[in-house]
């Protein structure tokens, strides 16, 4: 049986997307299937064999954190940590907790964030200094003597993967249980996850849980581009990145944040907030093979814990970003739990692999959905694969029509996360 009441719920969403900086445009963008993967525009990408990606457009952190001291810090952080601590403030002003409604020491904060890509101008300048000029060889006695010299003395605080959740804590007095998540797109769901169990075991009363990454930079398109089956689409981007496709050739980079307030649900109805979404369950594991039976499980125990079966669910939220074998594994455990029968859709043909944002993003759109009772189609999927036995719903949007969704989501070296969400059973306030 379904739960009666729902140990944590969702009352506010920040998003920054390349479809949209606020759920309204957000929103919008999906029900209209509006394109947000193009050619790069940040660095001109012509020497690389992938020169498209999601990017942000006109993101300036300057104009979200607008306080003397949010200014002053934002000089410190790479762009990643930037749309973290934005999506942040943006989620606050939604309807997070304010100042004298939560005990500082139980406002929690919990993000997925991983290692982030140096500006080549932090360490082009002692680099260049430490070869002599000789491509390919380094002077360590010229590196510690003049090269390190060089380098911003606030360098490594720009790039760790645990400075968004450190300095949302500060801005927003959050002294409660705090961590980041480093598992690559499974990051933001499992910080989800994380914060849902501490609000259950009572050892906290709400969180700030975030996910951020911005890799569309020359350094990680670099690297992506030589060890990551990325699509070769450049002639179509927006048609490029083709979830469950027969005719899919590989992913595509995006960048993004999504921030929501999880509180309690007695201490949301507490101080009024308006609810969301309510969250009703959550499980991961390591699917070590990528067979999807390990994948299954963790669904299962997902919908276990909600008190549903499949039958109960209107859709699941699907991770696939146009991999040929990781879109098969991800439909193979679908398909056991699921079967053919419950719609499937899948966000990243509009905004490319976010990596740790992606599951928060992705999340966000079955909130809306849940919200608004439509389900946006998937973009880009026009041949069904033999391989993907899932029924993706495409086209036009469709009435969602039972209460529940499923958002899994995973990493290339088989961790998984799910999670279930459910309309709300009341709005507070």
């Amino acid at each position: 049986m379904p739960r009666d009441t729902s140990p944590a719920v969702f009352t506010s969403l920040g998003l920054l997307t390349p479809i949209g900086n606020d759920p309204a445009s957000f929103w919008s963008a999906m029900l209209h299937g509006t394109p947000g993967i193009r050619r790069i525009r940040s660095f001109d990408p012509s020497s690389l064999a992938c020169q498209i990606a999601g990017e942000i457009d006109d993101f300036d952190a300057k104009k979200i954190l607008v306080e003397k001291e949010q200014k002053k810090a934002v000089r410190v952080m790479a762009r990643t940590v930037q749309l973290g601590v934005a999506a942040a403030h943006l989620a606050m002003a939604a309807g997070g907790p304010a100042v004298g409604q939560i005990d500082p020491n139980r406002f929690g904060v919990e993000f997925g964030c991983v290692m982030v890509a140096t500006e080549l101008e932090d360490l082009a300048r002692g680099a260049k200094i430490s070869t002599n000029g000789v491509p390919g060889q380094v002077d360590l006695a010229a590196w510690g003597g003049q090269g390190l010299r060089q380098v911003p003395p606030l360098w490594m605080l720009k790039y760790l993967p645990n400075m968004p959740a450190c300095h949302v804590s500060i801005f927003h007095d959050a002294r409660g249980p705090n961590n980041t998540i480093t598992s690559s797109d499974a990051a933001s769901l499992l910080a989800l996850g994380e914060a849902y169990r501490i609000l259950d075991r009572g050892l906290a009363d709400a969180f700030i849980v975030g996910g951020c990454d911005s890799k569309v930079n020359p350094l990680s398109m670099s690297r992506y581009n030589t060890f990551v089956k990325l699509s070769r689409r450049n002639h179509d981007p927006a048609h490029a990145l083709r979830p469950f496709d027969a005719e899919r050739d590989g992913t595509v980079i995006g960048e993004g944040a999504a921030v929501v307030t999880l509180e309690t649900a007695d201490f949301a109805r507490q101080r009024g907030a308006r609810i969301l979404a309510e969250l009703c369950g959550f499980a991961s594991g390591y699917d070590r093979d990528r067979t999807g039976s390990v994948l299954a499980r963790v669904i299962r125990q997902a919908l276990a814990e909600a008190g549903i079966s499949p039958a109960d669910v209107d859709h699941v939220n699907a991770g696939a970003g146009g991999f040929i074998d990781l879109d098969a594994f991800e439909a193979r455990a679908i398909h056991e739990v699921f079967g053919d029968a419950t719609p499937v859709f899948a966000l990243r043909g509009q905004v490319g692999a976010m990596g740790a944002a992606s599951g928060l993003v992705e999340l966000a759109a079955s909130i809306l959905a849940l919200q608004h009772g439509q389900l946006p189609g998937t973009v880009n999927f026009t041949m069904p694969d033999p391989a993907c036995p899932v029924a993706v719903h495409s086209g036009s949007p469709r009435p969602v029509r039972k209460p529940y969704a499923v958002k899994i989501s995973y990493t290339d070296k088989g961790q998984c996360a799910v999670v279930v969400v459910r309309q709300p059973r009341e709005r507070a306030g």
